[in-house]
């Protein structure tokens, strides 16, 4: 069976969730295609993928940037058109027998172009305070929800009301390839694509005595996965949701810093799990790295998406 699996560009935690599923179809006999392109691309090639990118979209970027919502309605919203149609293309030449994704333009090229599709990904209205984006969300949930075979929700938390109703829950989704252990990690830091200001938390644990391995630092190599580095470690700090998802796989607990609303919405669901807590301070920081939540206890839920895609 050939499997198209297109990623999301904003942020590399949507192409490391995907490419988890793309190796787990890859095991089960499946040819694997994919797209997406992004920050996430770059774990793509060391992988030894080829990728088709299609236009880019960044509504994270420049709704909660500078530009607000005139630099969305001016530069995501009509780049958007231009990458359903790229990936239409996409799916058109490729002629895969499904498309797994998490990735709504290319959920959105899938009827076009004749192709079964499946969905995987987190984002759900229940998570926004704002407005706008708990609107966009909705939207794009309930049509993701109508058009796909099946809408698969990874999650750690238990049932919520946040919770999109008609999805399937299944365990977090981690890469777990073979790479080396970064360092000899006590505290492992991962800020996100939109939320790099954690150097003040980095400098109190550090002064606190702390061994922190800081990811994207000066002396940072990239590594094809991140999970050998996290099961090594013996806390995490991070703002959002894919670390979130690999510290749960990993087994090693976990502190949450959010700066997005997004990532808000994450904390607040996750903090209710064993194994994660909320922080918002660089003082709370230091405080939870002293005594820090129990060790959590996930499976990979990347080979029960691809079951259900192969099984249909």
């Amino acid at each position: 069976m050939h499997v198209a699996v297109a990623h999301y560009p904003e942020g590399a935690g949507h192409a490391t969730r995907m490419l988890a599923v793309a190796r787990e179809l890859e095991a089960r006999g499946a040819t694997v295609s994919l797209a997406g392109g992004g920050p996430g691309k770059r774990f793509v090639d060391l992988l030894g993928y080829d990728e088709y990118v299609p236009t880019p979209v960044d509504y994270v970027g420049e709704y909660q940037g500078s530009g607000g919502l005139s630099a969305t309605l001016t530069g995501s919203v009509p780049a958007s058109a231009r990458r359903v149609r790229d990936l239409y293309r996409w799916l058109r030449r490729k002629d895969p027998d499904r498309l797994v994704t998490d990735d709504m333009f290319a959920a959105m090229a899938a009827p076009l172009a004749g192709v079964p599709c499946y969905v995987t990904t987190h984002n759900a209205p229940g998570f926004y305070d704002d407005a706008v984006e708990r609107a966009g969300a909705a939207v794009l949930t309930a049509y993701q929800r109508g058009v796909a075979r099946d809408f698969y929700y990874p999650t750690v938390w238990p049932r919520a009301d946040a919770d999109p109703d008609g999805v399937t829950r299944v365990p977090p989704l981690a890469l777990d390839v073979d790479a080396p252990v970064v360092g000899d990690p006590d505290v492992v830091v991962l800020p996100s694509t939109y939320s790099t200001a954690l150097d003040e938390s980095v400098a109190r644990l550090r002064e606190a005595d702390r061994d922190v391995t800081l990811v994207g630092g000066d002396d940072w190599e990239p590594v094809a996965s991140m999970l050998p580095t996290l099961r090594a470690a013996d806390l995490v700090l991070c703002p959002g949701y894919s670390t979130v998802m690999e510290a749960a796989v990993a087994g090693t607990p976990c502190l949450i810093y959010p700066f997005t609303s997004e990532q808000r919405g994450v904390a607040r669901l996750a903090s209710r799990a064993t194994g994660f807590r909320t922080v918002t301070s660089p003082d709370e920081v230091v405080r939870a790295a002293r005594d820090p939540p129990d060790a959590p206890t996930y499976e990979n839920g990347a080979g029960r998406v691809a079951v259900g895609v192969l099984d249909g």
